[in-house]
């Protein structure tokens, strides 16, 4: 009798197993998952991290929730945002990174990325892209969508906005009409000097040229090069058969910044542009400033014009593509990440679901903003960007931009033309070349640091030329450029022969 009772226990406690195990599966969380959502898995929920430059929107949550409902319904995932400060973005993610912290996908930048890379922190995307990105790979212009891959893989996936850029003159439009100045006559930095000079007469307590940004340099926005990603050895005219030279030993650099002290000495150019902490809109506002050069692209004088003061744009030149300008954001899958294909398959429908994308861009329709039409929006009554639950405003970032909605009052057919930009754009014949510092790196601190004691003061004019460059570049080169310059030939040199 006891012998029977020990074998239907025996008995029991199996079928218990076997039941057990019929009922229930784990996902690649190593969670236990029920028979909810498609195929009877648990949802996948994907930790998506990003940066915002404000607080965290009080309706991130109805915003995350309707996303979760969407992707549920399309690739069974669910999804938690995860917002972080820009001032503490890198701190952050650094120690996420590297403690294996739980990330699905995550907004990268180009800066940062090949150290990512380095360190094994990233999947490569290749094969995810081809089982699960099919919609990405439509989006993307082949040269576009290659110019992330580091040793012949993909790491980072660029959001589709403007790949490209246009250096261009922006003016203040009440002064153009003021003076009556004939914006189509102005095509090299001659015709600019013309313009200031006119704005100087006629306002003398008003800067006739002002940076485009705190801490940037008048001839940051001026290039006729691909820098490389830093400018220690660049690539003139984005061709020079592939010749990385020293841009301060260019005479054509000398010329600019010849042309830069001699505005700043005749009063074209704000005093203080190399110390200077007030945005360019300020010192527009607060008729400090007339005009800046600076990297535009389709819409740019309806955005800029939304800070306060109108402006009028002219292009000197074609738009042009580099590295830099596409890798600037993107996104990736860290290693960390418990479901890959989850996180590509979610990344897809960040380029081809419309829903999805304008819940990113904008939020919830009747709440965050109604339509206007199909294609445009406005806010709804009492509703404006300063009160708004949902707040972000960086279509930029989340994707295909090109699925976003309009606003009303701006141009409804921005993405077409965006499109036009980025398709007709020069591209660099160093697209897709990123270079690995690693073997310079004490130089490339070094370097870093003499451009950091000269570049902005030469580049707003504050110091003679004739006197302070060939300083700067004798400190260049004591710190070790020509070793930079070597290196980043020798990796271009490389990278031109594998690409073929």
């Amino acid at each position: 009798m006891v012998q029977k009772m020990k074998w239907l226990s025996a008995l029991m406690a199996l079928c218990m197993i076997v039941l057990s195990a019929c009922s229930s599966n784990g996902d690649s969380n190593g969670e236990t998952v029920s028979n909810s959502g498609s195929g009877g898995e648990k949802p996948y929920e994907l930790n998506i991290v990003f940066p915002i430059f404000g607080g965290v929107p009080t309706d991130l949550q109805a915003v995350q929730d309707q996303i979760s409902k969407l992707a549920l319904e399309k690739i069974n995932a669910t999804v938690k945002l995860t917002p972080i400060n820009f001032g503490a973005w890198d701190q952050q993610t650094n120690l996420m990174l590297t403690s294996g912290e739980k990330i699905d996908l995550m907004m990268l930048s180009g800066n940062t990325y090949p150290l990512k890379v380095a360190k094994g922190q990233l999947t490569a995307l290749d094969k995810l892209i081809e089982e699960h990105g099919q919609g990405i790979k439509k989006v993307f212009d082949p040269a576009y969508l290659s110019a992330s891959k580091i040793d012949g893989g993909t790491y980072g996936v660029p959001s589709n906005r403007d790949l490209a850029t246009t250096y261009s003159f922006t003016m203040r439009k009440d002064m153009v009409d003021k003076y009556k100045i004939d914006v189509t006559s102005i095509k090299t930095l001659d015709d600019v000097e013309a313009v200031l000079k006119t704005i100087k007469e006629g306002e003398p307590t008003m800067a006739p040229l002002i940076p485009a940004a705190v801490g940037r340099s008048i001839a940051d926005s001026y290039i006729t090069y691909d820098n490389l990603g830093d400018t220690f050895g660049v690539l003139p005219n984005f061709d020079n058969d592939l010749k990385v030279v020293n841009l301060y030993e260019m005479p054509e650099y000398a010329a600019l910044l010849n042309k830069i002290h001699n505005w700043y000495k005749a009063g074209y150019i704000l005093k203080d542009a190399a110390t200077n902490k007030d945005s360019q809109f300020d010192l527009l506002k607060a008729n400090r400033g007339f005009g800046y050069l600076a990297n535009t692209k389709p819409g740019y004088d309806e955005q800029e014009s939304k800070n306060g003061v109108a402006v009028v744009s002219v292009p000197f030149t074609q738009p042009v593509a580099t590295t830099t300008s596409i890798t600037g954001i993107m996104w990736g899958i860290p290693g960390s990440s418990n479901n890959a294909d989850k996180a590509m398959q979610f990344l897809n429908l960040m380029y081809t679901d419309k829903e999805i994308v304008n819940l990113f861009d904008w939020g919830i329709e009747g709440k965050h903003f109604e339509k206007v039409s199909d294609n445009v929006i406005k806010f709804p009554q009492g509703v404006d960007g300063t009160n708004s639950g949902y707040n972000l405003f960086m279509g930029w970032m989340f994707g295909n931009q090109f699925l976003s909605y309009t606003f009303e009052g701006e141009n409804p057919d921005i993405w077409s033309q965006m499109d036009e930009f980025n398709s007709s754009a020069l591209k660099s014949k160093a697209l897709g070349f990123i270079f690995d510092v690693d073997s310079v790196k004490t130089e490339f601190a070094a370097v870093t640091a003499v451009s950091q004691e000269f570049r902005l003061a030469l580049e707003t004019g504050m110091l003679d030329p004739s006197k302070s460059l060939p300083e700067f570049i004798s400190k260049l080169k004591s710190a070790g450029i020509d070793k930079i310059i070597a290196e980043k030939q020798k990796q271009l040199d490389e990278w031109a022969k594998s690409s073929k």
